[in-house]
């Protein structure tokens, strides 16, 4: 993948505030690595500063972790990087912390303590992510920001590194002016492209079946597959080695899940090592086509997301059976089982198992042992350091379960 880099010589550490506005997707990794375009939020903030690690809850600070020096920018991970931000952020001395609107943006210290610093208020406009929905939401416009950090000298609307780029572009029909950029490795066989909304992204050792078409923006990383047939609208991203077919709109995967087979997904974020069954649909937008509200564990209530289309959230490691159906506005936790016929309800506690008719709680070594078989498949072994985080999960989320 080739990028366009402009270093800042700072160590920058991205950490994590109200973490429980963003359950059940932050219960397995800090919010910096929650995919928003082509890119993580923290692979966002590397095309601008050479060191990023994160500050996160301590249960994960074993696998994601902080890399603390004398010197340190602490940014707050729901921040979306530009340049005049970054531009303003480099003038942060040591001892000062920028704030917008009453929230705390960045600080420069040594310690992650922001309480006794020089308060700067900036003027700036960026972008700030306050809820799970607004992944979806920003989704197409961060794909076509993040075009800006891919490298390629050709000016043609097809470009890339891939060497049989004049093969593809025989092979398949595009049209509007935006680009597609393709990588080495991508197999692209007799699909549709219509870029006239947006910029299409195909990753590294990628493939999209015959018989596919696709309006951008669009983005699949390396090792995703597009099955035959495949329907995809603007604002859609897949991350690394998902499948996905049928119909799916403005949706984020961030990876290693799947959506295979027919059936509709729309306005939604999915986790990874999730799979959704064929034939499974979600419902995104009400009969009476009101506001939808979505469960949040900040309130443990439902929240006015003042969004007429919002579909589903589904937390790592879950699964959904053929054709299950999910309301407007679901939220599912993590690793939790879904089957059978009607409509669950539309907050699902993680580590759950059943459907519509009720739901049982879905054990830990029953899960660990599906978890194994499914990282087993892609030659990952599912680690003792996997296992404690989910064990942390299941036991901070028993509440819910009424245990």
């Amino acid at each position: 993948m080739g990028f366009f880099f402009n270093f800042v010589i700072m160590n920058v550490i991205l950490f994590d505030q109200n973490r429980d506005n963003f359950y059940p997707l932050s219960f397995t990794r800090p919010i910096s690595c929650f995919r928003l375009g082509i890119f993580t939020l923290k692979q966002k903030w590397e095309f601008y500063f050479k060191s990023v690690s994160y500050k996160t809850d301590k249960y994960l600070s074993n696998k994601f972790k902080s890399n603390i020096k004398n010197d340190n920018l602490w940014i707050n991970s729901v921040i979306i990087p530009s340049k005049p931000l970054v531009n303003e952020l480099k003038s942060l001395r040591t001892g000062e912390a920028m704030y917008k609107n009453d929230q705390i943006i960045a600080f420069r210290s040594h310690s992650y303590n922001f309480q006794s610093l020089n308060i700067i208020e900036t003027n700036l406009s960026f972008k700030i992510l306050d809820n799970l929905d607004d992944i979806f939401s920003f989704n197409a416009t961060e794909i076509q920001n993040d075009f800006k950090h891919l490298n390629s000298k050709d000016e043609n609307i097809w470009q890339g590194n891939c060497k049989d780029l004049e093969e593809i572009k025989k092979k398949n029909v595009q049209f509007g002016d935006n680009p597609i950029y393709i990588e080495k490795g991508a197999k692209v066989n007799y699909s549709i492209f219509n870029t006239t909304d947006g910029p299409i992204f195909i990753g590294k050792d990628s493939e999209i079946m015959e018989g596919s078409i696709i309006r951008g923006p669009f983005a699949m990383l390396n090792n995703s597959v597009l099955k035959v047939g495949s329907k995809i609208y603007g604002g859609t991203t897949l991350g690394p080695f998902c499948k996905a077919g049928g119909e799916i709109s403005n949706s984020v995967f961030f990876g290693f899940s799947s959506k295979a087979h027919d059936g509709y997904l729309g306005n939604s974020v999915i986790g990874e090592w999730c799979n959704i069954g064929a034939g499974t649909n979600n419902s995104n937008l009400k009969n009476n086509y009101a506001p939808v509200k979505l469960w949040t564990y900040t309130s443990e209530n439902f929240r006015n997301t003042n969004l007429q289309f919002c579909g589903l959230i589904m937390g790592d490691h879950s699964k959904c059976g053929i054709n299950t159906m999910f309301n407007t506005g679901t939220v599912i936790g993590v690793g939790a089982n879904i089957f059978g016929s009607g409509f669950p309800r539309n907050f699902i506690p993680s580590f759950s198992w059943g459907g519509s008719s009720g739901f049982s709680i879905y054990k830990l070594p029953r899960f660990f042992d599906v978890a194994e078989k499914v990282y087993l498949r892609r030659k990952i072994t599912f680690s003792d350091l996997e296992k404690d985080i989910l064990s942390h999960v299941y036991s901070v989320t028993k509440k819910y379960r009424n245990e």
